[in-house]
Formats: C-alpha cells, structure tokens, sequence
C-alpha cells in the first residue's frame, strides 16, 4: 500500500490523443419537411426541443396556399398550443419542448390552390423518436499476486487500490468503480500454486453539469477527461512496475503482475435505448430509443426484438 501511495503523488495529468465519437444526427437543418410517399424519420435528444417541423411537403411549400388550416396529432391525441410542451406556429410549424414522447405524428392540412378550387386535404406522418448520447467507459482489468485468498490484507490492499485510483481521477472529474475482485489459485508452469486477484474496474467521466467548477472549457469535455483518466490510470500501472525493478528489497507479498493490464472501450445505451445504424442511418452512433416490437433490459448498446412488446421505450419483453 504504500508502494502505491508513492506512485500516486508521482503521476501528473498529461494530455491524450484519443477523440470519442459523438452521437448527432447528421442534418443540421433547422426545418424538416415532410412527405407523402413515406413517413419522415426526425430525432431529438432527449429532454430537448425539437427543430422545427412543418406541415408542408416539398412541392407545397414552394406554392401559395390560400386559407391553409392545419392540425396536428400525436401518440396521445391532438396537439396545440395551449400545452407548454408544443409550439405550433400560424403556419403549421411545430416545435416539440423538452421532447420526451416518442412515435407517430400527423399534420393535416386543408387547402385550395385558387378560391374557385374546393378544398385540398393531404395528410403528412413523422415518426419523431427521442435519442440520447451514448454513455461510455474504460473497462481495465488487473491481476496482483496476493495473499492468501481468506486474508483480510487482500481485502484491505483492494481499498486502498480502489481509493488511490479514485483520487487519481477525481480532479479530472472521472469515477473508478470496482466491477469485481476475484481471488483464484493459480497453478504456475513448471512450477507449484500461487495466489492471484483479478480486479475488473470501470472509469467514466461524470457528468460536465455537475461538476464545472473543477475544469474549464475544453478540459471540461468528458472525451477529454476521460482519456485523460485512462492515461493515468496505465501509468499508474507502468510506474508500479518500475519501481519493482529498481528496488532492492524483495517483493511484497501483494504486487502487481506486469503486463496483466487490459483495456476495453465500452459503448452502452440507457435501458429502453439502443444504436441500430440500418434502422436509423441518420443517427448512427445515437442511442435511439427502442420502437415497438424491441426492447433493451440493460446497458446494452442494441435493441432486442420482442414482439409482444407494443411501447416505445421498452425495458422489458
């Protein structure tokens, strides 16, 4: 423990080079317009506003319309103004606030292209679904020769691991979370049994909101930190190596075995979320929330297909 102690007063934040892909849908446009040959796919992050969506095709928007009336429904019914949640403007336009209701929308609209013509109806249907960023992390893994497996040192060497490795990353506002601590016998080439800890652990950055007060600009950006914290974190490892080398006294009984470490880049979605880049090619790298007929349980990165499963959103089949 306190090999470990020295090693961490001796590793500084360095910068890395490793860019996360962010999830964003790849139209930029302001206004989505629809169409009467096939539903129009939008996304809106979640708990944000929607673009502004028209009830007008291409060809319609490019004539005059005279005494256009235009209605638009949702998954729960009919959608106006009076709701602080929907924004519809004189000319059809919605504008969806703090979307969080996903499915099929209809606008209606009621027209005549000359006062002598009788009335137009043409209907135009949105599938509007709500999508988050993905939630990544560093996956490591770590095996340490150790005491035997009933030994309270093994438990106590774990927290102080987990603690020094917490403190490592906290300033860069990172989170280390032990996913599991195995003890196994290892029965060794040539050689008689010895004892080994597998520890799994995580690293996430936390969320940019609540911690702003310890980064600034760009170093507050969770890709950044979080290689940031990958990068200490292995070199946390390297140095425990070197420091075995060059030291003269035998090894302790608890040390880490080189070359043990690994690294694992993860993507997870929210439950009820999941990527599928063929269903949503627009939002490829987005968590899209689930359509009827799937469902995601976990943290998993896709959609199950579950066809008794009718909801948006589904958590469970």
């Amino acid at each position: 423990v306190v090999v470990l102690m020295s090693l961490f007063y001796l590793l500084t934040v360095q910068p890395s080079k490793r860019f996360l892909r962010s999830a964003r849908p790849r139209h930029n446009s302001l206004k989505i317009v629809g169409s009467v040959i096939f539903p129009v796919k939008v996304y809106v992050k979640l708990n944000h506003n929607s673009p502004r969506i028209l009830c007008l095709t291409n060809h319609l928007r490019n004539l005059e319309l005279i005494d256009p009336i235009f209605q638009w429904n949702g998954p729960r019914g009919g959608l106006s103004s009076e709701k602080s949640s929907v924004q519809i403007s004189p000319t059809g336009t919605l504008i969806l606030r703090h979307f969080n209701l996903s499915g099929v929308y209809t606008c209606s609209i009621v027209y005549k292209l000359t006062a002598m013509q009788p009335d137009k109806n043409l209907v135009i249907k949105y599938l509007i679904y709500a999508y988050s960023d993905p939630k990544n992390y560093y996956e490591f893994t770590a095996r340490y020769h150790a005491a035997p497996c009933n030994s309270s040192h093994n438990t106590s060497f774990e927290k102080a691991l987990l603690q020094i490795l917490s403190k490592l990353v906290a300033e860069i506002s990172c989170e280390v979370t032990l996913i599991k601590s195995e003890c196994h016998h290892i029965k060794m080439q040539r050689g008689g049994l010895q004892n080994e800890i597998f520890f799994t652990f995580s690293v996430a950055s936390l969320d940019r909101e609540n911690h702003n007060r310890l980064c600034q600009q760009s170093s507050c950006d969770a890709s950044h930190r979080l290689n940031k914290a990958k990068h200490l974190i292995e070199r946390f490892f390297k140095q425990q190596v070197e420091v075995s080398r060059k030291s003269s006294e035998p090894l302790p009984q608890i040390y880490y075995i080189e070359g043990t470490l690994q690294t694992v880049w993860v993507d997870h979605c929210y439950p009820g979320y999941g990527m599928n880049a063929q269903i949503h090619p627009d939002c490829p790298e987005c968590c899209v929330i689930c359509s009827p007929g799937s469902y995601n349980p976990s943290n998993g990165i896709h959609c199950l297909r579950c066809d008794s499963s009718l909801i948006y959103g589904a958590t469970k089949c």
